[in-house]
């Protein structure tokens, strides 16, 4: 089995993070192709960041269909392009929040979910309520740190997210928290050791849940608005992506 696993940023450390996650939660005899774009913002941390990203995770799926994967991961907690990008394949394509909050609702019946900037707690909101998890989800916390700091070994991003996450136990009525950051993947087991509760990255989550389904031969359906996109002419920078 091969799973394509794609950062949406252009940040080369968060995706040697994101693929050393995937690594060592991946099965035996699953093999992690791991990359990101060419071009891009360095990390995603509004919509417009997401727009542009998108374009970036679609032609990551392109050159992953001439490969012939499995499944993708696409590792950033916006779920940038997913419904774009499972137009392009018949392949399982899982986003991380979506696999994250899927996870939380197996183990807990209700979860918060911590993020980096208050902005991208909108759009995680957003999402949840997207996906159908609203409900389900006490509250979406920030820390207020950029994505970015994650990647800062002598910052302070681990106390911060630990006091966020210490907050959201005592204060939400809840189960579980959900990650709200890509680049937050390598926390898991602290966090999880240190609240005492259990705590999920999305990018292992959806690892798992790729496997799942490319075990029980499911992929992405054809029929409905998932299906190929209708041929038609391209202009301009996307001219080679018209059929």
């Amino acid at each position: 089995m091969q799973i394509h696993v794609i950062n949406p940023n252009t940040t080369a450390s968060m995706t040697d993070k994101i693929g050393a996650c995937a690594n060592r939660v991946a099965a035996e005899s699953t093999r992690i192709h791991v990359s990101q774009p060419e071009s891009g913002p360095v990390s995603i941390e509004s919509h417009f960041d997401e727009a542009i990203s998108a374009v970036g995770v679609l032609e990551e799926i392109r050159r992953g269909e001439t490969l012939a994967m499995d499944a993708y991961v696409i590792a950033c907690f916006g779920d940038p392009g997913l419904l774009a990008a499972r137009e392009l394949t018949r392949a399982p394509v899982i986003g991380i929040a979506e696999a994250g909050f899927h996870l939380a609702t197996l183990i807990s019946t209700r979860f918060s979910v911590v993020t980096t900037l208050s902005r991208t707690a909108i759009i995680a909101e957003h999402l949840l309520d997207q996906y159908g998890f609203g409900e389900h989800c006490r509250r979406v916390r920030a820390t207020d740190l950029p994505v970015l700091e994650l990647e800062n070994p002598a910052g302070n991003a681990y106390q911060a997210l630990l006091e966020e996450c210490q907050r959201a136990r005592d204060e939400d009525g809840i189960g579980a928290i959900v990650l709200g950051c890509g680049g937050m993947a390598d926390l898991t087991e602290r966090l999880t050791h240190d609240l005492q509760m259990p705590v999920i990255e999305g990018v292992s989550a959806a690892i798992k849940l790729a496997e799942s389904l490319v075990s029980l031969g499911l992929g992405t359906s054809k029929h409905g608005d998932l299906a190929f996109p209708r041929p038609k002419p391209f202009a301009g920078r996307f001219a080679d992506w018209g059929r």
